[in-house]
């Protein structure tokens, strides 16, 4: 089963319970954001979106049931996952119907996972949060996509019975592979985007409420969170480190962008900060994308400028210089 597919349909269902591990003080093995989910109003705009007005380089995925998925992937293993309707009628789950109730058919994210190098043991410490993970799923032994039944599984991955945060998460690893020339050759021409893109390095959840985000992240064991602002969405909230990368937990801050986005289409994945080797070179890309010129900010990850992706998309996509300098804080 593809894994966009099985992960939408753990956002509704409950899992079985499996014996608690020794857990940690934390989620184990947290160390980074892995990926979004991206519904376009289809999959070749939202590609053409990417590619054309964006400068990323998309990748193939499968079309199974009528939702195609497509990808673009970053040299430090992050990535987008875009998700298209194919066909009249598709084949959908109950998460992916719930998902497109929320979008109104529209684009946007509302689910987003974090990737645990020790999968059973942050299972088993959420488990015992009383936070209710789902069982660990397993991608199929004969998955396309995978090194073969004799093979560990390409990934593993549990959700919540409750979703413990505003919008929907999910932890995921992933198998070692071996490192055959064919696969070290689309590995590299994967990761090469010509607007210089190299890491997916923070997503930005709005609700109503970050406190409480920053709460239930806490609880996870996901501490060190900050108080940040971002003038460009007139968003107050957190900036909680995972690994190296972060997740901003945000509500409005008065009227502006964020708070009429979440009038019209609530709780979500309100944006993504990409980081790229030459702000200049991205911001030339997307100015001739999208015919306008852009201004460039201080931003919670220095020097940015904001695509206007909004409408395109239901998602911002921040770009910002790759620098060695810490984060930006507001208290």
């Amino acid at each position: 089963m593809r894994l966009a597919v099985l992960l939408s349909a753990l956002i509704l269902m409950f899992g079985l319970s499996l014996p608690a591990a020794n857990a940690t003080e934390s989620a184990a093995g947290t160390n980074s954001l892995d990926h979004i989910l991206l519904w376009g109003r289809d999959i070749d705009q939202a590609t053409a979106i990417m590619t054309v007005k964006l400068g990323f380089q998309v990748r193939p995925g499968r079309n199974p049931g009528g939702v195609a998925n497509r990808y673009v992937r970053m040299s430090d293993r992050s990535y987008l996952e875009l998700l298209g309707i194919t066909r009249p009628n598709p084949e959908m789950d109950p998460g992916m119907l719930a998902d497109q109730a929320m979008l109104h058919g529209g684009p946007g994210s509302r689910t987003f996972g974090l990737r645990s190098s020790a999968l059973d043991q942050a299972r088993a410490f959420l488990q015992q949060q009383d936070l209710a993970p789902t069982a660990v799923f397993s991608a199929s032994p004969t998955d396309p996509d995978g090194a073969g039944p004799s093979k560990p599984p390409r990934w593993r991955l549990f959700a919540f019975e409750h979703q413990p945060l505003s919008s929907n998460l999910f932890f995921i690893d992933y198998a070692a592979v071996n490192a055959t020339p064919t696969r070290l050759a689309d590995e590299q021409v994967a990761h090469e985007h010509p607007n210089g893109a190299r890491e997916l390095s923070a997503l930005w959840l709005l609700s109503a409420d970050a406190d409480a985000d920053r709460k239930q992240l806490e609880r996870m064991g996901i501490t060190g969170a900050t108080p940040v602002r971002m003038p460009q969405v007139s968003a107050h909230g957190y900036a909680v480190p995972v690994g190296q990368k972060r997740i901003f937990v945000l509500q409005p801050d008065g009227p502006g962008m964020a708070a009429e986005a979440l009038r019209k289409s609530g709780p979500q994945v309100l944006g993504v900060s990409i980081g790229v080797a030459d702000l200049d070179r991205a911001k030339r890309r997307v100015e001739r994308g999208y015919e306008k010129e852009l201004a460039r900010y201080s931003g919670a990850l220095g020097d940015s400028f904001l695509a206007p992706t909004q409408d395109d998309l239901g998602l911002l996509i921040e770009f910002h210089a790759l620098s060695k300098s810490p984060l930006k804080v507001s208290r």
